[in-house]
């Protein structure tokens, strides 16, 4: 037998506190390891049943159509736009960061008419902006909005939005990619028709599986399309199908991811959803308090700030990529540098699901001011 020529896989153990993915619990890992049984399994399908209904706890739902997209959350980004655009629709993208941008290239694509309303990024968009563009653009009837701006850490309040929507026979698109595991999202008491997620950040969940939700309203906007959804591995009524009491065949799901999103979900709800956003707000706020207190300037106003993700400015004069660098090398610790416009401006740092904890708090904060 030969050996092969090259290593064995040997990674540094990180702290991931960048804007994701954070780190999984060992139990996550350990539920990745669990034997590969078919997509179609008997005991898979009970998998999956219990996971839909954790997922509908977790997003706060009661909506039949909530499942886990097989990928990354770019896929489940991808698939609210795919399934809810036709050609010539319009829709209204309100832009605060970098994922802003990334919704009207992938609604560009579905051949939509983007209309975009824009604010600085770092902060958050007010009802009356919403109305306002609305009344601009009469027909539209999609809105897009980013709960959890991860290139800037803005939480953006949705529910005035919702109800301005909803008002003009309207659909919300939310971005939950950031916040979902770690603030509340509240999908039905809100009122977001299509609310997307990712595994990889405040689940804990290594990336690949990502959760979606469409309302009732959402899913005959769908049935009622007259084209085809233009994606055939995100189309929502072929995969709720898979999902649903049919179970009918659409593609191979990834057997450990959903082991691993599975897990994750248990975990959150042993923890309790209200002491888990408590846990995240708390870390929060003693790492805003330690980076003031080394003379840091944090990016977003303290009322519209996420809990996990946090955007520090860069002190003048400070090579922001050699501190990012040292973090890393020096004591396993990974941050992330601005995106976009803040490219260069600001630090991104991550407390997210297992991530979130007061000890790497503790220890980042020693060693920015250490490198400092």
């Amino acid at each position: 037998m030969s050996v092969s020529p090259f290593p064995e896989i040997n990674v540094s153990p990180r702290i991931l506190l960048g804007p994701g993915p954070s780190m999984a619990d060992p139990r996550v890992l350990k539920a990745m390891s669990t034997p590969l049984i078919g997509h179609l399994d008997p005991e898979f399908l009970v998998l999956m049943n219990n996971m839909q209904a954790m997922l509908k706890q977790v997003m706060q739902t009661e909506n039949p159509i909530t499942l886990a997209i097989a990928g990354t959350g770019s896929a489940s980004m991808e698939a609210a736009f795919a399934n809810m655009l036709e050609p010539d629709d319009e829709i209204l993208i309100c832009i605060n960061g970098y994922f802003g941008h990334r919704m009207v290239d992938m609604a560009q694509r579905y051949g939509a008419v983007v209309h975009t309303l824009s604010v600085p990024w770092g902060e958050v968009f007010q009802p009356q902006q919403i109305e306002d563009a609305l009344r601009a653009h009469p027909n539209v009837r999609i809105v897009a909005v980013v709960h959890a701006e991860t290139s800037t850490g803005a939480r953006q309040p949705l529910d005035e939005i919702a109800q301005l929507i909803h008002a003009r026979d309207g659909y919300l698109i939310g971005d939950t990619v950031t916040s979902l595991g770690g603030v509340a999202v509240r999908v039905d008491e809100v009122g977001i028709d299509v609310c997307y997620s990712g595994g990889q950040k405040a689940l804990s969940c290594p990336p690949g599986a990502s959760p979606i939700t469409f309302s009732p309203r959402a899913i005959e906007r769908i049935k009622a399309r007259q084209n085809k959804v233009a994606n055939w591995y995100l189309d929502v009524t072929m995969i709720g199908s898979y999902w649903g009491s049919e179970r009918t065949y659409h593609h191979t799901a990834p057997i450990s991811m959903n082991y691993a999103l599975y897990e994750s979900l248990r975990l959150i709800l042993e923890e309790g959803l209200e002491n888990r956003w408590q846990r995240h707000r708390e870390n929060a706020q003693h790492l805003w308090a330690g980076l003031e207190s080394l003379g840091m300037t944090l990016h977003v106003h303290e009322d519209y700030r996420l809990p996990t993700l946090t955007t520090v400015r860069i002190p003048e004069g400070v090579d922001e990529l050699a501190v990012r660098k040292a973090l890393l090398n020096d004591y396993n610790i990974e941050i992330g540098g601005g995106l976009g416009e803040l490219k260069g401006k600001v630090w991104r740092i991550g407390l997210m699901g297992f991530s979130s904890r007061r000890e790497n708090v503790a220890l980042l904060l020693k060693a920015l001011q250490e490198l400092l």
